[in-house]
């Protein structure tokens, strides 16, 4: 969680994005917003789980594994296998990283995001 915070903080930061909205996201409310879309894809490079626009999906895995507890990891590894290539053909990273999370909070019933 530590480390979500801290990424959750620079990524404010760097996107101008409301608070509000990125609370939003823990609840699955996407807003069609570019600032939203790309506060999603800075947390996901800096937690490598994307870069430019594309999964990375064994670096994806090592993090679930390395900083979800059990309880979290298996139906965030399930969504990761069912979402693997849902932003391929997308050329905005800020698009792809937005539906790549879209599709995991769809598919995760126990879905977190920082």
């Amino acid at each position: 969680m530590k480390s979500g915070e801290m990424i959750r903080s620079v990524c404010l930061g760097k996107t101008k994005v409301s608070e509000e909205l990125a609370n939003g996201l823990r609840d699955s409310k996407f807003v069609d917003v570019k600032e939203l879309k790309c506060y999603v894809n800075c947390v996901m490079e800096m937690m490598q789980t994307m870069k430019k626009g594309k999964l990375n999906y064994d670096a994806s895995v090592k993090q679930i594994d390395t900083i979800m507890p059990d309880e979290l990891a298996g139906p965030m590894r399930a969504a990761l296998d069912i979402c693997r290539n849902v932003a391929d053909g997308i050329k905005n990273n800020c698009d792809a990283a937005y539906a790549m999370l879209q599709c995991l909070s769809k598919n995760n019933p126990k879905f977190i995001f920082p």
